[in-house]
């Protein structure tokens, strides 16, 4: 069996892809204390280390690993890159918290690592960072591949892009990751099984009602006796009266005056496309103020198994803690279907 270490491991996204193409995570770092344990829950088997990774001595606790291991993968901190984010490049801390990343190849020296994060850290500082990590893994003597992959592309129903380095040791890899992996689904095609919810409705775990109703929902039930962390938002009066207004086609410009709202997000106070693809899951799904995340004809937000779905996560995968915590999980994380195409790839390279 193929074997990994997962870095910046968030719940494990990533690591699912992985495990679902065959590998074994041996070793996993998460700092949020909370965040481990729920990757804990959903990686038993993965030693689990939740320390600031700036307080690991890496020469020390990754030296017996030194040629034992087939892959390094992990998304350093994106916030300093993200669109979102404040993006004050060389002045931002976490922008060079990929330099541990190398350290641990420099030291493991994996047959392959890879490395993703948000596009912007391809164009940030006129390329710098882009450069930097480059030169880095190509000192180290790997070749790489550097692309930005569209989750639509993979059988994921959400508007997602990441910048993904992938390097090999000794020479290029024979086969790239392709363009398209998998078949386009739509937000209802994942999610139109889940049972209906008004605002504030809704228990952690639930049984199945009725039978999956297409491929991607049969895939999402794998193992699953029925359906975790499918609870509605609370939604105050204020922003109740507000959806009243909110069709499938109106944007937040069309609310009346007295009901406008400041927001600097796009898609605040719209709804999505039910046939179309959900713009991308971030860590705050839960309020139509954040972004185009309330139900085509529902009035609320997504739930966490509604945005893990639009995430490719399968319904045996469970969120653990508060609703904050469960949403930094799903809403950072890598959708297992990419990281899945990606671990394929990589094994199609071994010679």
């Amino acid at each position: 069996m193929r074997t990994a270490i997962d870095l910046f491991a968030g719940v494990g996204g990533l690591s699912l892809g992985f495990e679902q193409a065959g590998f074994k995570i041996v070793w996993a770092n998460e700092f949020n204390k909370s965040i481990a344990d729920a990757y804990k829950k959903n990686h038993p088997y993965t030693i689990v280390d939740s320390r600031d990774i700036r307080d690991i001595n890496i020469q020390e606790e990754f030296k017996k690993y030194i040629g034992n291991i087939d892959v390094v993968m992990g998304g350093p901190p994106c916030q300093g890159f993200s669109q979102k984010g404040k993006r004050i490049g060389l002045n931002d801390e976490r922008n060079f918290m990929f330099q541990k990343f190398v350290e641990v190849v420099s030291i493991v020296r994996p047959k392959f690592f890879v490395l993703e994060n948000v596009p912007n850290i391809l164009t940030a500082e006129k390329g710098y960072f882009k450069d930097q990590i480059i030169n880095s893994f190509c000192k180290l003597g790997y070749h790489l591949d550097v692309k930005i992959l569209k989750a639509e592309n993979y059988g994921i129903p959400q508007i997602r892009r990441r910048a993904v380095f992938i390097g090999k040791l000794g020479k290029d890899m024979e086969y790239k990751i392709p363009d398209f992996a998998n078949s386009k689904v739509c937000v209802e095609d994942a999610i139109g099984d889940l049972p209906i919810l008004l605002s504030g409705e809704g228990v952690n775990f639930v049984e199945y009602s009725h039978k999956p109703m297409n491929n991607y929902q049969e895939e999402m039930r794998k193992g699953s006796d029925g359906i975790w962390n499918h609870v509605a938002t609370n939604h105050n009066k204020a922003a109740l009266d507000r959806l009243k207004y909110v069709s499938l086609t109106s944007t937040k410009n069309d609310l009346p005056k007295e009901q406008q709202t400041k927001s600097i997000y796009s898609g605040t106070w719209t709804r999505i496309n039910p046939k179309g693809l959900v713009r991308t899951i971030t860590t705050r799904f839960d309020t139509p103020a954040s972004g185009q995340f309330t139900l085509p004809f529902q009035d609320r937000c997504l739930t966490v198994r509604e945005a893990a779905r639009l995430q490719s996560f399968p319904d045996t995968f469970i969120f653990y803690g508060n609703k904050t915590n469960q949403m930094l999980q799903v809403g950072n994380a890598v959708p297992p279907m990419l990281a899945k195409v990606i671990a394929e790839t990589i094994l199609k390279n071994f010679n």
